[in-house]
């Protein structure tokens, strides 16, 4: 039977995208798990994969096309030896409208995420919403397995391929792991557009050239927009002495072997570690306000901005305060890299507790950095320079960091954000702490 299928819904906050390449062509035959396409998102260019066999019949939406809607059919699939004719009156027929998954009480999925074919919820399971790759739903499906009962063991529990290999491969599925991953990770922002700003008109005699908004300048206006205005936003800065820093990262880079396992710290690796270690002594500012409750989460995720073409992105060094600054400098560097190709997979960037904005490199000073909903705190991250400071009595110079923390009022006090930026504070000016 002649299938469709549809532009899928690649991260919570997509509603549309860009067919970037096609990887079949027509009358190519595609199996499960085949890569079709690669679909640009407003964060990466993601590939979609294929969760049936047969002939790849027709391609409705050509390659290059842009603004291309979730759930637009984009090509059709025929089953081995069908007639072709099926394909022009499967792509002539509606998309089927997908199931509307239940809603949190405290933080509603967006629309887009209940999409067909997005690596994004399935089905509802006693109140918790069951994560799985769309190819791993169409296995358990086929093979008669209940999802739910299945345990993940991709990011935050999501079910893959292999989990359903391995159920079916035992003869079943095993239990589920009690608590739902994505409780502890909600969306990152509930999709409700604000009413679109009237454009400008021109003023006479003035020349411009207009540049279409992409997917994700679109994306950013949007979570901004809606962080600025409806989060009560308030400020704590503090200025790190980082001399001490200073030495000892050129100390731990002189150190770095040759070849494998050779690394190069950065000033943003010891922020990142001491960001996490003071989570760690201060768990309550990794939080998100809800209506009915406050969201603690048990793991330490730290959200790091990275500048790519067209916007920013922020991958997540995850369990950051189990890891050192070697294998955090390691890490940041693949995931910096990987980002500006928009090669991530949703995972690496959806989710995290806490934010890390670092302009330092660019010169700028100090600055104030809007909260990444569903965070509750963003650190902005100034250059160091050198001040004159007071010790003792006595005028000196040392090297001088700026930091400014963005804080939602919500769910953190003052006074707690007060105490991350003490303990912050401390292991940034004396870093040997951070190798206990």
């Amino acid at each position: 039977m002649a299938t469709q299928i549809l532009m899928p819904a690649l991260s919570p906050t997509m509603t549309e995208g860009t067919l970037a390449r096609w990887l079949k062509k027509e009358g190519d035959p595609v199996s499960s798990g085949d890569l079709l396409a690669e679909i640009e998102t407003d964060k990466a260019t993601m590939e979609l994969e294929a969760v049936d066999d047969g002939i790849l019949g027709k391609i409705i939406v050509q390659e290059g096309s842009e603004g291309i809607a979730v759930n637009t059919p984009i090509a059709v699939v025929l089953e081995e030896g069908e007639d072709p004719s099926a394909a022009d009156d499967v792509s002539a027929a509606p998309a089927a409208a997908p199931a509307a998954a239940p809603e949190p009480a405290a933080a509603p999925e967006p629309a887009a995420a209940a999409a067909p074919q997005a690596a994004a919820a399935s089905p509802s399971v006693g109140g918790a919403r069951m994560f799985a790759s769309p190819l791993a739903r169409r296995m358990a499906a086929n093979a008669g397995l209940d999802i739910a009962a299945i345990s993940g063991s991709g990011p935050h529990g999501r079910v893959v391929k292999r989990d359903v290999e391995a159920a079916i491969a035992g003869g079943g599925a095993t239990a589920a792991p009690a608590a739902a991953p994505v409780a502890a990770q909600p969306p990152a922002v509930v999709d409700q557009a604000a009413p679109p700003a009237p454009t400008p008109a021109p003023v006479p005699g003035q020349e411009f050239d207009e540049v279409p908004h992409s997917n994700m300048r679109k994306v950013i206006a949007q979570r901004l927009s809606e962080s600025k205005q409806t989060v009560p936003h308030f400020y704590l800065t503090v200025d790190c002495e980082i001399d001490k820093l200073l030495e000892l990262r050129k100390d731990l880079n002189g150190r770095s072997p040759e070849g494998d396992g050779a690394y190069k710290i950065s000033v943003n690796d010891f922020v990142v570690r001491a960001v996490a270690l003071s989570m760690r002594k201060v768990p309550m500012v990794n939080v998100s306000w809800t209506d009915a409750a406050m969201r603690v989460y048990k793991s330490i995720d730290v959200s790091v901005a990275v500048a790519i073409d067209g916007g920013l992105i922020t991958p997540i060094v995850r369990n950051a305060d189990h890891k050192g600054l070697a294998e955090i400098s390691v890490e940041m560097k693949d995931l910096a890299a990987r980002a500006r190709d928009g090669k991530l997979a949703p995972e690496e960037y959806q989710g995290g507790g806490f934010s890390i904005s670092n302009l330092g490199m660019f010169g700028v000073k100090d600055f104030s950095a809007i909260i990444n909903p569903p965070q509750s705190c963003i650190l902005a991250v100034g250059a160091g320079e050198q001040r004159p400071i007071v010790k003792d009595g006595a005028l000196s110079v040392a090297t001088v960091m700026s930091c400014t923390l963005s804080v939602d009022h919500r769910a953190v006090d003052g006074a707690l954000g007060a105490q991350f930026l003490q303990a912050f504070k401390g292991m940034i000016e004396d870093p040997l702490t951070m190798m206990l």
